[in-house]
């Protein structure tokens, strides 16, 4: 049998005792036998888990046991028990077993009811598998002495009664009461059974106090109680005084107690009668000690109990409004208080407040206070403080009037201390004349120790738990922070990386959906009208919802008079649907979004000088709505991309100038040459201002090619000046000079005399001969030409010379070498094998692996390869202006 099994077998064997008790008692008051005599038979069937309880007496004449009384679960087998009878001389040979075996049951107790040698019946238990315990057997016997006790007064010669002798009827409730009774009402107990048994009219059982005074604590029969007679008969120190109207038995040595027997008529008792007492007397000290150790047990039972449940709450909780509304609940059960509270000092200007209570109204605080001014004072030290009439205390008279006001008429203050530190107070108000037991004060005092230390615990968990959310809130806040830094700084990055509008416009919508956790951000800028704002750039977190919201946010918005003056006021608006409404065009498409929870704000996108455009903010969520925090952090946000976007769009305008200027130095056209495909490619770099590279095409007088391709020093105006310098040099010098080598060396002393000290021009000079596939070529400080067979086989055209404008009379070599059929000549400016990539260069041997890869191409197509392969190198822009010129014999 496990714990919990025995707790529960022990709690019905009390219930058990508590039902003989009671049907004793009914008993000795006169009542039906047959009734208590089945309520002996239920309550042996609940202690012992008997599944029948047969209760039989004798009848002597008849010799039989006849069944008076049954307990059975089953109803059948409690109709064919009643009444039946067992042959008195074959009793004794377990005659009952085979019965028993028939109607299912193959466990048997079998116990005799006796009083002195005489047999009045029999007490028989059934049960099924399971033997009967030692204990579950004394409680059988213990029934069996009940059930004597009851019949011990009664015969049974028809409607005639035994009559027992009271010696015998005292031994008897002896017996009973050392067996144990309900601990309850032990002393009541003792009182009749001490009365039925001497013939007494009423009896009073005392106990002595630590002053020895005594006081009732059990009574039977009517009369006054005498405190003052039993306390002089007591001071005699004899075991049983004696008056002829009153009889005092001593209880326990040294008297811990008395029993006082009062009659009707003066009596004296016999021998017997005073053997039968002192052996009662005895029996019923006994049973009082047992009862008051049982009580005390269960007091601090009940203590632990309470404790535990403050403690487990706290625990299980560690919420302090929790364990202060599980020890205002315990308490309150405990000493069946109506009002009572916890207050706890709160705040660094240590105010008291209540922290939990129940059935209080008005300025109880301030009573409260006063306690505590006590505790600290004239009562400091104590753990309780008793106030049996507040009203006429003198220590409470300063709070007179709130006691008034709050109908408090009694107290008991229990300081709430840790260490030494005072830190609230534990208050129950009974009414006036509610004193405590020492047991409920010893209960209330540990639990208000016990109190203290979890109440000082939940405050520092709560602490704890209020830094840890400030840390949270911190980490949040400097997270917030930190995603903002990194917005900018991706929008400032963007920047410096790309001036691209479109790129930068991309970045702006991508960056603030992300640090806004938007559904979707665009960014409206006015046409070249001015009629309308057109969406530049749109970003949409979830694809699924793209479709849809590009149907909207895509629209042009038209420049409507309201719209024009939002965009002048450059401050940002939260769209309700009203608004929403009257501007029209895609913000009136989101009316029936608005109505149903979305929000959308209009954020200027402006500098100093002008609204350049709008950012419109998106949240579909109706849980995840924009707050003025939001629009106030993207309002920010787009005040730094508005400076990348007004360069970007400078930077697009002021490109677009320098490319035109660069591009006009450009040929125009290519000659139409038979036999000869021509293909070219020129890209600046991001750079706003004019480059150096120029190229130009000539077809000579003999029909032959004439290419030149340059690279002026510097950048800006100069350089396309001393770029203009060029292609007049070429123009006017190619048709007289018509030799790679010789035009070179007439080339050199033009540029000396033109160009600035320090500047000079790298140059290549090729001719080709559509007719017998000869190139040419001369170089001044230039790049070798690669010379690319259909095979795929990459060699340079290596030329040397001096770059022109650097020294007179200078002599360049002369590299001639046929070109096959489909073979190519590709030139090249230096920013392609220059083009970086942090510290790394294109190169000679990237560009020949490229050229080898792609031999195939048409002349425009390996131009373009070589150029795009440069770019993807470097990550997106240039790093300088390339051009690449191809020259592919077709015939």
């Amino acid at each position: 049998m496990d714990a919990g099994q025995q707790t529960q077998r022990r709690a019905g064997s009390v219930d058990a005792l508590e039902v003989l008790g009671s049907a004793l008692r009914r008993l000795a008051e006169g009542s039906a036998d047959e009734d208590g005599l089945r309520t002996i038979a239920e309550a042996v069937s609940a202690a012992t888990g008997a599944e029948v309880v047969v209760l039989r007496l004798l009848d002597e004449l008849a010799g039989f046991f006849e069944a008076h009384a049954v307990a059975a679960s089953s109803t059948a087998v409690a109709a064919e028990l009643q009444g039946s009878r067992l042959a008195a001389e074959t009793a004794a040979e377990h005659t009952l077993r085979p019965s028993a075996g028939r109607l299912g049951f193959d466990v048997v107790l079998e116990v005799p009811i006796v009083v002195g040698d005489r047999v009045l019946g029999r007490l028989e238990l059934l049960r099924r598998a399971q033997p009967f315990t030692a204990t579950e057997e004394a409680l059988a016997r213990l029934a069996a002495a009940y059930a004597a006790l009851a019949l011990g007064g009664l015969g049974r010669n028809g409607k005639g009664a035994y009559t027992l002798p009271s010696r015998e009827l005292l031994r008897l409730g002896g017996d009973a009461l050392a067996a144990g009774l309900d601990e309850r009402r032990t002393a009541d107990q003792v009182a009749l059974l001490a009365a039925q048994g001497a013939g007494a009219a009423s009896a009073v059982v005392w106990r002595l106090d630590d002053q020895e005074r005594p006081d009732v604590v059990g009574a039977y029969g009517g009369g006054e109680p005498d405190p003052a007679g039993v306390a002089e008969a007591l001071r005699g120190r004899r075991a049983l005084a004696i008056d002829p109207t009153s009889w005092v038995l001593q209880l326990g040595q040294p008297a811990f107690g008395a029993l006082q027997l009062r009659f009707e008529q003066p009596l004296l008792p016999s021998d017997e009668v005073l053997d039968a007492l002192t052996i009662f007397a005895a029996r019923a000290a006994h049973a009082l000690r047992s009862s008051a150790r049982a009580r005390r047990q269960s007091v601090e039972l009940e203590r632990s109990r309470a404790l535990v449940a403050v403690v487990g709450q706290a625990i299980a909780e560690l919420s302090l409004a929790h364990t202060l509304e599980t020890a205002i609940a315990r308490v309150a059960e405990l000493l069946g208080a109506e009002r009572l509270a916890v207050y706890l000092y709160e705040g660094d200007e240590e105010r008291l407040l209540e922290a939990a209570g129940r059935g209080l109204a008005g300025p109880h605080t301030r009573v409260a206070e006063r306690l505590l001014e006590l505790a600290r004072g004239p009562l400091r030290g104590h753990e309780a403080m008793l106030i049996e009439d507040a009203a006429d205390d003198l220590r409470l008279a300063p709070v007179r009037e709130q006691l008034a006001e709050t109908g408090i008429e009694a107290a008991v203050a229990l300081p709430l201390r840790v260490h030494e530190d005072l830190i609230g107070l534990l208050a129950v108000y009974p009414q006036r004349g509610r004193r405590m037991t020492p047991d409920e004060q010893a209960l209330v005092t540990a639990l208000a120790a016990q109190l203290a230390v979890v109440v000082q615990n939940a405050r520092l968990h709560e602490q704890v738990k209020r830094r840890e959310s400030d840390r949270r809130e911190a980490l949040e806040a400097e997270r917030h922070a930190s995603e903002m830094l990194r917005s900018l700084y991706e929008i400032s990055r963007t920047f410096a990386q790309s001036l691209s509008l479109e790129t930068t416009l991309e970045a702006i919508v991508r960056t603030v959906a992300g640090l806004l956790r938007l559904d979707a951000v665009a960014i409206r800028m006015p046409d070249e009208r001015s009629q309308a704002l057109v969406t530049q750039a749109l970003h949409v977190r979830d694809e699924r919802m793209g479709e849809a919201v590009k149907a909207i946010l895509l629209r042009p918005q038209p420049f409507s008079p309201l719209l024009r003056r939002l965009f002048a006021g450059g401050e940002p608006l939260l769209l309700d649907s009203e608004t929403a409404h009257d501007l029209g065009g895609a913000y009136g498409l989101l009316v029936p979004f608005l109505d149903k929870g979305s929000t959308t704000a209009i954020v200027p996108v402006s500098t100093t000088a002008e609204v350049l455009g709008t950012l419109t903010l998106l949240s579909l969520d109706p849980g995840r709505p924009l707050g003025e925090d939001d629009i106030e952090l993207a309002h920010s946000v787009v005040g730094q991309a508005a400076l990348a976007l007004e360069n970007a769009r400078l930077y697009q305008q002021q490109k677009k100038f320098a490319d035109t200027m660069q591009r006009s130095l450009l040929p125009r056209a290519r000659p139409n040459i038979a036999g000869v495909e021509l293909g070219d490619v020129y890209e600046s770099s991001a750079r706003l201002d004019v480059g150096g590279d120029v190229y130009d095409f000539l077809t000579l007088d003999d029909g032959r090619l004439a290419v030149a391709l340059g690279d002026v020093t510097g950048h800006g105006i100069d350089a396309a000046a001393d770029m203009a310098m060029a292609k007049f040099v070429f123009r006017s010098l190619a048709r007289e000079h018509p030799e790679p080598g010789d035009f070179l060396a007439a080339a050199n002393e033009v540029v000396i005399g033109e160009v600035a000290l320090g500047k000079f021009i790298t140059m290549l000079y090729m001719t080709f001969d559509p007719a017998t596939g000869e190139v040419a070529c001369s170089c001044a400080g230039h790049p070798w030409p690669r010379v690319v067979t259909p095979e795929g086989e990459v060699r340079a055209l290596r030329a040397r010379g001096l770059a022109l404008g650097i020294e007179p009379s200078q002599t360049y070599d002369e590299v001639r070498e046929p070109l096959p059929a489909k073979g190519a000549v590709v030139l090249f400016t230096d920013g392609v094998i220059e083009a970086r990539r942090g510290c790394e260069l294109y190169g000679d041997e990237r560009l020949d692996a490229l050229l080898a890869s792609k031999a195939e191409l048409p002349a425009g197509e390996l131009a373009r390869a070589v150029v795009d392969d440069c770019r993807a190198f470097t990550g997106g822009d240039l790093t300088d202006d390339c051009a690449v010129v191809v020259i592919r014999r077709t015939a």
